[in-house]
Formats: C-alpha cells, sequence, structure tokens
C-alpha cells in the first residue's frame, strides 16, 4: 500500500466511542454469527487477520485459543475474521483445535473488513485489527497493525481488565 492508501484506510476505521459496524458473517461450521447476538448481554473482541494458515496469524489464533480465558468467558465473546473462505477456516480449525468463531468475510469480499477500516486493498486482505466492543456496541478500544507486524495482545488485556470494572447493566425482569 502506498502511504496514501494506509492513511485513507485508517481514517475509515471507526473511533473509539463511535457505534461498533454490526455484521452477520458464516463460520467455520457454516452457521450465521452476527455481533447484534451479544449485544446488551456481553462485550466482544473482534479480531481480524489476513490468512489462515500464514506464520504469524497461525501463533496469533494459537495465542487466543491457548489463552481464551483471556478473549473469552461468561462476559466477553470473540469474534475472529478473515477474508479467506469458510471452508479454508474449517480445516484451519480443524488442524489446530479452534473451537471459538472464525468468521469468513470472504463475499461480498472484505465488506466487514472494510466497514472496520481494516481491508487492504492490495492482497483482498484484512489487516490485524482488533476491536474491544462494549455491550452497548460501543467501540471503547482499538489497535491496528500492518501485514508482518504482531500484536501485542497484553494491550487488549490491559483495556479488557478496564472494561471489565465497568458492572453490567442490571436484568430487566419481565411484568
Amino acid at each position: 500500500m502506498t502511504p496514501t492508501q494506509v492513511r485513507d484506510a485508517l481514517d475509515s476505521t471507526p473511533v473509539v466511542g463511535a457505534s461498533a459496524p454490526d455484521f452477520t458473517l458464516t463460520d467455520q461450521y457454516g452457521g450465521e454469527v452476527s455481533l447484534r447476538d451479544v449485544r446488551g448481554r456481553k462485550n466482544a473482541v473482534v479480531v481480524f487477520y489476513p490468512f489462515a494458515f500464514s506464520g504469524i496469524c497461525t501463533g496469533e489464533l494459537r495465542e487466543i485459543r491457548d489463552g481464551l480465558e483471556d478473549f473469552q468467558d461468561g462476559d466477553i465473546q470473540v469474534f475472529t475474521i478473515s477474508c479467506d473462505p469458510m471452508f479454508s477456516l474449517r480445516t484451519w480449525a480443524d488442524a489446530e483445535g479452534h473451537f471459538f468463531p472464525l468468521l469468513s468475510d470472504f463475499w461480498p469480499h472484505g465488506e466487514v473488513a472494510r466497514a472496520y477500516g481494516v481491508f487492504n486493498d492490495h492482497d483482498g486482505s484484512a489487516r490485524r485489527g482488533t476491536f474491544l466492543v462494549d455491550r452497548a456496541g460501543t467501540l471503547v478500544w482499538s489497535e491496528v497493525k500492518e501485514a508482518g507486524q504482531r500484536r501485542d495482545f497484553s494491550c487488549y488485556r490491559a483495556a479488557l481488565a478496564a472494561l471489565r470494572q465497568i458492572p453490567p447493566p442490571p436484568a430487566v425482569s419481565g411484568a
């Protein structure tokens, strides 16, 4: 990407305090998964990565898998997204033991990555973007890295720890 293309892409990234773009994508098992499914109930972390089976992506998703308690629990849901086809993601999930949602943004190609400002037009992949969304659907933290730059999940863990200090909304009782 040229410096201008990088700047333009980053300018389209949702800003902290804005509503996180909603999405419905197919997971590695062919089921539909939506961000709105957790709205009001859980916080969410949306993790974009360039390609299944690539070196850095494999290491990062293994870190999520092996430290899943830091990424997903009763209060937070992790969604990982790439522009790979669902069948590639299923093969990768089976090979790596990933049982959290691996979502395919294959078609319309990169639509969700574009909405989050992380689509790389040069190679048709998502850049490494991590977005923390609160229960109300508001983006509360984000970090975007270029291809070849491994993300440091310690920053995400610190942002999540701060978010966990905010008590959940009270349950609404029926009349």
